[in-house]
């Protein structure tokens, strides 16, 4: 028996007036996942507990398996992990977005204007947190470049339970009422404006009509992780399939195999069919479980990408699912498959709600006649099924493991 955990970052949404009070869900194309839907189990799922921020950190510890209430100790050190960094016991880790602020004089004045600075590539994010880091470090502080525009702070002895707000929840809006309390956070993403506004990388970047990387900004501070070895709890060897830091960190804390896919970009130009081919490949060599992260329809979502959000979702499904399941079938393989988000990521707001996500549970071997015709929000709704804690749900996947 193989197992699978399908999870389409911030995949559910809110009724869309564009699509006729469709949900992105609803208006996609996806044969193999409705297939899924017909001989399955839809219901839905809290994972997010109340008091925690609806980040994909927490919600896909839930959607692995772990409880965040009892492991979660903030989303940047598990993407350090990630990068290679050895956190001691008192180092704490923090998120460093390169974002586009705009041209106002005082930094308070400014506007986000983008979240990741138009999708930077990882080689011009490198130039410039090299820039940053000569120009802001010190014998407490070191800056890590990770991927695009994400990446890491390390501040030796550094304080924690500072309420940083992600600039993902603030696309758009003047950051003065978003901007850390910490004065000394707070110099460094002013004195990066300094550093960046002016470097030779967002020149250029202006010159061919992209949004400047200008600044600096830090939140998702946490220590060093503690999350439990998945084989050990589980009694499966598992591997993680994902383009993000933060996903590669929780498989790599879990001691899960990570696996690299060539192209895999955390966006909608990201190798899906390269994801559905390593996945496959993972399970016949000798893997029992495999996840696999598409942070395509969060991007899309945050973007307020309503098309993107779409075709994203029919790519997971024509270039992961149907191959994977496909494949495993062929090789005589039974499979336990969950499709779910992490979270919802609605068009219209561009950020994370804590809201129950759908999920759907199908297995090879025991279908059932669901009298679902489609993998939907509102078609999980009806079912009444409802799984309280998030985590459970690896539990109910790995029944028979």
């Amino acid at each position: 028996m193989k197992y699978i955990v399908m999870l389409g970052d911030g995949m559910a949404d809110y009724p869309v007036e564009a699509l006729e009070g469709r949900t992105p869900l609803e208006a996609a194309k996806k044969p193999n996942i409705d297939r899924l839907a017909r001989g399955g189990e839809l219901g839905m799922a809290r994972t997010v507990p109340e008091g925690l921020r609806p980040g994909s950190d927490v919600a896909n510890l839930s959607a692995m398996g772990y409880d965040p209430l009892s492991c979660y100790t903030g989303r940047s050190p598990l993407e350090a992990v990630s990068m290679g960094i050895d956190m001691s016991d008192t180092d704490v880790a923090f998120r460093c977005n390169l974002v586009t602020l705009s041209d106002e004089l005082k930094y308070e004045d400014k506007t986000m204007v983008d979240y990741s600075s138009g999708e930077i590539t990882t080689e011009e994010a490198k130039e410039l947190m090299k820039a940053v880091n000569t120009e802001l470090c010190t014998d407490e502080i070191l800056f890590y470049p990770g991927i695009s525009y994400r990446h890491c702070m390390i501040w030796h002895h550094g304080p924690t339970g500072l309420e940083l707000t992600p600039p993902h929840d603030i696309s758009d809006r003047r950051v003065s009422g978003y901007l850390p309390e910490n004065l000394r956070i707070l110099d460094l993403m002013k004195r990066s404006y300094q550093v960046l506004n002016t470097h030779p990388v967002n020149q250029d970047r202006r010159a061919r009509g992209l949004n400047p990387a200008n600044s600096i900004w830090l939140w998702g501070e946490g220590t060093k992780p503690g999350v439990s070895n998945f084989e050990a709890l589980y009694g499966v060897k598992g591997s993680v399939i994902s383009a993000v830091d933060l996903i590669k960190g929780i498989g790599l804390c879990s001691g899960m195999k990570v696996i690299e896919v060539e192209g895999a970009t955390g966006n909608i130009n990201t190798n899906f069919k390269g994801k559905g081919e390593a996945a496959l490949q993972t399970l016949l060599e000798g893997r029992d479980f495999v996840y696999i992260h598409v942070e395509a329809p969060d991007e899309c979502g945050h973007h307020g990408d309503l098309e993107g959000k779409i075709r994203s979702i029919e790519l997971i499904d024509s270039q992961i699912v149907g191959p994977l399941l496909s494949g495993l079938e062929k090789a005589g393989e039974d499979y336990a498959i969950l499709v779910m988000p992490d979270h919802p990521t609605p068009v219209a707001i561009k950020t994370h709600i804590s809201d129950p996500v759908p999920y759907l549970l199908y297995r090879s071997a025991f279908p059932i006649n669901s009298g679902i015709e489609t993998y939907t929000e509102k078609a999980a709704q009806s079912t009444g099924h409802s799984v309280v804690q998030g985590h459970e749900l690896m539990r109910k996947l790995l029944a028979q493991a």
